[in-house]
């Protein structure tokens, strides 16, 4: 039997393709972007500016696209992740090393392994404190949070819901507006 040597973030930096990521040591394309998934993403994005620009409740970086290198073999790039800038004052050039504060990802369809089971797994290894997921075609914003005993769900948004969520609380989203409803 042949031993497979695990790629690093390293490779993924050599790598000449673009939109790769890292996943359990293997470079794996990220799948084509559909429109409602781009929607979503952009979205939640700008409902989540005030966070990030300073004249709301301010104090994140909230980042699209990210990728985040949290182990050697893993440096999945995330739909939007968002980091408090008390724990990461300056944003550095390439992968971030830091776990983010919130992840959120935008489900694809076909791609729901990544990021229901490997993405939520490595989070919580890595003690990232709020996981959001996106489904953008079941119209549903499920949010979770850490836990010692793991996620558990801290909110479920279904259509044109409206809700508080943890940890961007001071805002109200609205779900309609993100999956492009308004």
């Amino acid at each position: 039997m042949e031993a497979v040597e695990l790629q690093t973030v390293h490779d993924l930096l050599m790598s000449p393709e673009e939109r790769v990521e890292l996943i359990g040591g293997e470079i794996v394309r990220r799948p084509m972007t559909r429109a409602r998934h781009s929607q979503a993403q952009s979205r939640i994005d700008r409902g989540l500016s005030p966070f990030d620009d300073g004249a709301g409740p301010g104090g994140w970086w909230i980042l699209p696209d990210i990728s985040v290198a949290y182990e050697p073999h893993e440096c999945p790039s995330h739909d939007l992740a968002g980091w408090r800038r008390e724990r990461l004052p300056r944003l550095p050039d390439g992968p971030i090393a830091l776990p983010p504060d919130c992840v959120c990802e935008i489900v694809s369809p076909g791609h729901e392994k990544k990021d229901t089971v490997q993405i939520p797994l490595l989070l919580r290894r890595h003690h990232v404190p709020f996981y959001w997921l996106i489904w953008p075609e079941r119209r549903t914003l499920v949010a979770h949070a850490l836990d010692a005993d793991g996620w558990r769900v801290i909110a479920t948004l279904k259509d044109a819901d409206r809700a508080r969520v943890p940890p961007f609380e001071a805002v109200e989203l609205d779900l309609g507006v993100v999956l492009g409803d308004a």
